[in-house]
């Protein structure tokens, strides 16, 4: 019934698979020259298309509230009284990084000192802003608490038609 169908005998089969195993496939010359594959490469890259995609100041909201509220959040999670991840839309991943490992910090020496974390009292001074480019704002917000006058540098960046903070830094 085997020889009907034209199916080969388990010793064919091995004897075909040693063959393939010991010579090299024969390929034309000009079957497969490596240019075309480079020139797909250097013409299409998905991040042009599925990244970030960079927005104008016209078409992003006023930065303003943004500012204010992302310092307000960033100095009560210093604090521990809030927590990272209800910001972390609003953040870069480098500035989540780096916030979180200031979180840890502040963490640590709460839990050195004895101190439980309460909610920081502070009011929010001026905000110095200024536009260095289409799409990117940089500001300074005064953060004056009971203790001590702060200052939160900002830097929005205009990312898939909302603002994004891609460096905070409390000094």
């Amino acid at each position: 019934m085997s020889s009907a169908l034209n199916l080969p005998t388990a010793d064919q089969t091995r004897a075909d698979q040693k063959r393939s195993d010991q010579e090299p496939a024969a390929v034309p010359d000009n079957a497969f020259d490596g240019s075309a594959a480079r020139a797909l490469q250097t013409r299409f890259d998905s991040d042009d298309f599925f990244g970030e995609q960079p927005a104008a100041t016209s078409a992003l909201p006023d930065p303003a509230p943004l500012l204010e509220n992302l310092t307000r959040c960033v100095i009560e999670i210093l604090a521990g009284a809030r927590e990272l991840e209800q910001i972390s839309r609003w953040l870069s991943d480098d500035v989540y990084r780096h916030l979180l490992t200031r979180v840890v910090i502040s963490s640590r020496a709460r839990q050195a000192r004895g101190h439980a974390a309460i909610r920081p009292t502070f009011s929010i001074g001026s905000t110095t802003v200024c536009e260095p480019r289409d799409g990117v704002v940089e500001a300074v917000v005064i953060v004056r608490g009971r203790a001590r006058a702060r200052a939160v540098a900002i830097r929005l960046e205009g990312l898939d038609r909302r603002w994004r903070a891609t460096a905070i830094h409390v000094l």
